[in-house]
């Protein structure tokens, strides 16, 4: 079985960061300070799954806020020194949140079971995308599965309604991530139109991570409330 398409290298131009300025001895510092958004995120959604106030698919939201905080690390690390072998260690943790954000709308809007046999096949699978590419320089199947992941969110609040709560906070981090994506794109108009005070790439970044505050939004509003903020067991 083949895939779809031609093979997709890697853009050999890539990365050409519009805003490359270093500060306090930090190499392209807009691109890596930007990363600390994720951190804050990932370890207030953490922080939310481990006091046991996420219900519904709560290994998938662990997973999913996990690899939204090691996106800080792995993405700082790449944008100190953006090359091929640092790139990986950034994909690995978006693939991860990915993956288990999947996992996390699948298991809550399909079946309540399916976590069990999901998650951890679907990570894999993902991380196994990351790495072909890496000894292929084929980048289709990390592709493809960011597509499926993407997919899933209109697909799960159409097909699939809950009466669960926050379905709008999904629809909110959905415009954000596909805003981030824009964002990259137009990496240096951004920085042009903004006169050097922010890049499309730092945008993407922020963008992105407010995508993720909108899903500790969501699981925060549904979160059960406990009276006199004991934490249930």
């Amino acid at each position: 079985m083949s895939l779809p398409a031609p093979p997709l290298a890697q853009d050999h131009g890539y990365p050409g960061f519009a805003d490359r300025r270093s500060f306090l001895g930090i190499p392209n510092f807009a691109n890596v300070a930007s990363n600390l958004a994720f951190l804050v995120v990932g370890c207030a959604g953490l922080w939310l799954s481990f006091s046991r106030r996420v219900d519904g698919a709560r290994a998938s939201w662990s997973i999913f806020f996990l690899g939204v905080a090691l996106v800080s690390v792995g993405s700082a690390y790449y944008h100190w020194a953006p090359r091929n072998d640092t790139l990986v260690w950034d994909l690995f943790p978006i693939t991860i949140g990915f993956m288990a954000l999947f996992a996390a709308l699948l298991c809550e809007r399909v079946s309540a079971r399916s976590e069990r046999w999901l998650l951890g096949p679907a990570i894999l699978v993902g991380l196994a995308s990351v790495l072909y590419w890496r000894f292929f320089d084929d980048l289709r199947p990390y592709v493809w599965i960011q597509l499926v992941a993407l997919l899933m969110i209109p697909a799960a609040l159409v097909l699939f309604r809950r009466d669960r709560g926050g379905d709008r906070f999904l629809v909110i981090g959905f415009a954000c991530y596909a805003l981030a994506k824009g964002a990259e794109a137009y990496d240096h108009p951004i920085f042009g139109l903004t006169g050097g005070w922010i890049s499309g790439h730092t945008l993407k970044h922020l963008l992105a991570a407010l995508a993720c505050v909108a899903i500790y939004a969501m699981l925060k509003q549904r979160a059960p409330r406990v009276p006199n903020g004991r934490v249930p067991s």
